[in-house]
């Protein structure tokens, strides 16, 4: 009988103590009895996902996860999500990630404006299209794109993919914004040489001009977070990755809503599973999803299942919709897949892991070791215990988080 593999992230659930939990972390404090069953018969261990120097976010931790060494194969975020668009990279182009954020209110000089929301408060898809419109149909921003040899593609989320041809990026440095909310946005602006002012230029002049426009003020009106800014950030040149089906000799599907993973999984050869309502927030299509990856399971023997939620509430300082998300990749995926495979007498081994610490405190990204379990439906391996941050401490340590899947697959011993 052929085993299935499923690889559960729960993107930015790992934490450190929180006060407000009684110095517990979210995993500690969230009702998880489907991964608690798990991790009774189960080990539990740690990890490295973000080698350093590189940054800690999904964008490492999930290259990691997939099997490549982010040391050697990450070039950047965007041209992963730009290969999940189907955005074509020719040589000498650099993609980047170009957030709709909420900038502060007020007179003061946009360099003294704090940075409110990275997401421009997760506005939605329309308005999201909306807002990128009244750039996009503005003659001197349309200009001011041409003369950088910038393109602007959009997309129902805040989040949007910029490209610049004949691009040299190097020596300037770009700031993740969800990594400095309620910073002064002035220090925060591309900078490092004379080509970063291409990218502060048209930051500035996308303020300038959806500050005060109608469509922000409807939002202002509407008691939300204005749309009032872009931010570049997450840069990089084209990304190439090796067959996943050729290291592992599987073939498989990633049912996420967020295009970092669609784009590693497309570069690695994974079929890319789009669920319609799948939002990256709290009030995504939980059961979408679980359905989609349950068919998946029936076509291939490998699935992964990324659910982003907990790391956009705790980006919001959205404490108890961080415990929710939690609860719910519990409640409404893990258990009812696993009980699926049960039921219908399938031998399984799942990974279920945070790819990457994402603070209470700071509502920014940590690049400690996060908690993994490894669960084989064949065995108990009598050294199970609970899944969360101090169990994986107590476990078996893992380096190098690109290994995970030897180990998944069961072709290394943990």
């Amino acid at each position: 009988m052929f085993t299935k593999y499923l690889l559960i992230i729960g993107d930015g659930m790992a934490d450190d103590p929180v006060p407000n939990l009684g110095n517990k972390t979210p995993l500690q404090t969230a009702p998880t009895p489907a991964i608690d069953r798990m991790a009774a018969r189960g080990v539990v261990g740690s990890v490295i996902n973000c080698p350093p120097p590189l940054p800690a976010g999904s964008e490492t931790a999930i290259l990691s996860i997939f099997g490549c060494d982010p040391l050697r194969y990450f070039t950047g975020r965007s041209p992963m999500e730009a290969a999940a668009a189907g955005i074509a990279m020719a040589p000498g182009d650099a993609a980047f990630r170009c957030n709709l954020v909420a900038l502060e209110d007020g007179d003061m000089p946009l360099a003294e404006k704090r940075v409110l929301s990275h997401s421009a408060g997760s506005i939605d898809g329309p308005s999201a299209l909306e807002t990128v419109g009244v750039l996009l149909n503005d003659p001197r921003f349309a200009r001011a794109l041409k003369e950088a040899r910038v393109e602007i593609h959009p997309f129902p989320a805040f989040r949007q993919l910029a490209v610049q041809h004949n691009s040299d990026i190097s020596g300037i440095r770009f700031t993740p914004p969800h990594d400095h909310l309620g910073e002064p946005c002035g220090p925060l602006f591309p900078a490092g040489n004379g080509r970063a002012e291409v990218f502060a230029n048209l930051m500035a002049l996308a303020h300038e001009i959806l500050d005060r426009h109608p469509v922000t003020e409807k939002r202002r009106a509407a008691g939300l977070l204005p749309a009032n800014g872009i931010w570049f950030w997450a840069e990089g040149t084209a990304a190439a990755l090796p067959s996943f089906r050729e290291q592992y000799g599987l073939e498989g599907a990633v049912v996420s809503a967020v295009p970092l993973c669609h784009g590693i999984g497309a570069l690695r050869g994974l079929e890319m599973v789009e669920v319609e309502g799948a939002t990256g927030e709290l009030d995504t299509n939980f059961e979408g999803k679980l359905e989609a990856a349950w068919a998946k399971l029936q076509q291939y023997d490998f699935v992964c299942l990324h659910l982003e939620a907990p790391d956009e509430c705790t980006h919001n300082g959205d404490l108890p919709g961080k415990l929710q998300a939690i609860e719910w990749l519990d409640s409404r995926l893990t258990g009812p897949l696993v009980s699926r495979l049960e039921a219908a007498g399938l031998d399984h081994r799942v990974l279920l892991l945070s790819d990457h610490k994402t603070l209470t405190a700071t509502r920014g990204h940590g690049a400690d070791p996060v908690p993994f379990l490894l669960y084989d439906s064949r065995r108990d391996t009598g050294r199970g215990g609970v899944y969360d941050e101090p169990a994986g401490e107590r476990g078996p340590f893992v380096k190098e988080g690109c290994g995970l899947l030897d180990i998944l697959f069961e072709k290394k011993m943990l």
